[in-house]
């Protein structure tokens, strides 16, 4: 007797996003990056099946030169209102963080750009009420990430010192 299995693959439009970067994946986008002190938000709205990705360098803007979303208290607010744009509802919207690693040895607490990256993505996410339902944060690996935007699944892979 035989038997058919049937397999059935998504085609996905695979997207890397690179520092100061924002990418939103209306269709079943793969959307990855790399982290070392950097953080990514993963924001996916579970009712409309949309999600999306940033990746910031620093945590503040010091509000000399243009806006840049290579500062978390700009990009974090781009990546929600992209989100809004596009039909997401923001009661509607998860997050999921990555990032932050103290990839250099410091001690000074001025020189933890990681640790100051993950507090302002937490604060920014809880004044627009924003779950965290699941992080990888800290430490001192760097991490390589993939979110598939139709699901809000991030795979993580943690790389070697010095890797890419």
């Amino acid at each position: 007797m035989m038997v058919m299995v049937w397999l059935s693959f998504k085609m996905y439009t695979r997207k890397f996003i690179h520092v100061g970067e924002i990418h939103i994946g209306a269709r079943a986008t793969e959307i990855s990056t790399i982290l070392g002190s950097c953080v990514a938000v993963c924001l996916y709205d579970r009712v409309n099946e949309m999600g999306g990705m940033n990746h910031y360098l620093v945590p503040l803007w010091n509000e000399t030169g243009l806006q840049s979303p290579r500062y978390g208290n700009i990009s974090i607010p781009r990546l929600i209102d992209s989100m809004l744009n596009i039909g997401c509802e923001l009661q509607n919207i998860e997050a999921k963080l990555f990032g932050g690693a103290n990839i250099i040895d410091v001690t000074h607490t001025d020189m933890m750009i990681g640790r100051k990256n993950i507090l302002i993505a937490k604060e920014i996410l809880r004044d627009y009420k924003i779950p965290i339902v699941a992080q990888d944060v800290g430490g001192e690996k760097g991490r390589r990430i993939m979110m598939r935007s139709d699901t809000g699944k991030v795979f993580l892979k943690y790389t070697k010192n010095g890797e890419q």
